[in-house]
């Protein structure tokens, strides 16, 4: 899955509908964030990769974010959008069922404040949170969500 009309051919077949969460495989606050938007994902709206796997590196490409620029989640919704940074978490938040929805209320702060907090908090997250040896491997009830 190296070239675009592969990553993109790919996408349309098993993304379907589906909104992308590309995340920091091997950070433990972020995996910890997986977990918990699994949980409240009720409408099974998100499907998850990890930036450093192959997939992740190829759908970074093919939307032209450069990976080395950007420490971030990112949310993709195929043919419609990305977010990241700040964007992305809310918009996963206004994603998710019940009060988790009210988090985008956020939006009323400039983007660049959100981004300053957001880049303190990922630029300290191995530090404060711990940083695993290798992307999480799903079980076997939660492969289906991630690709």
């Amino acid at each position: 899955m190296k070239t675009q009309s592969e990553i993109a051919s790919f996408l349309a077949k098993t993304a379907t509908n589906k909104k992308i969460i590309l995340f920091d495989g091997v950070c433990n606050l972020c995996n910890g964030a997986i977990q918990f938007i699994i949980k409240k994902d009720k409408n099974d709206i998100f499907r998850f990769v990890a930036l450093q796997s192959e997939l992740g590196i190829g759908i970074c490409n093919y939307i032209g974010v450069d990976q080395n620029k950007i420490d971030s989640i990112i949310l993709y919704n195929p043919g419609v959008a990305y977010y990241y940074k700040s964007s992305a978490a809310l918009e996963i938040a206004k994603n998710l069922n019940g009060f988790y929805s009210l988090i985008s209320i956020f939006r009323i702060f400039p983007e660049k404040l959100r981004n300053y907090i957001y880049d303190y908090i990922a630029k300290n997250r191995y530090k404060w949170y711990g940083k695993k040896e290798s992307c999480m491997i799903p079980t076997p009830e939660l492969k289906a969500k991630f690709l």
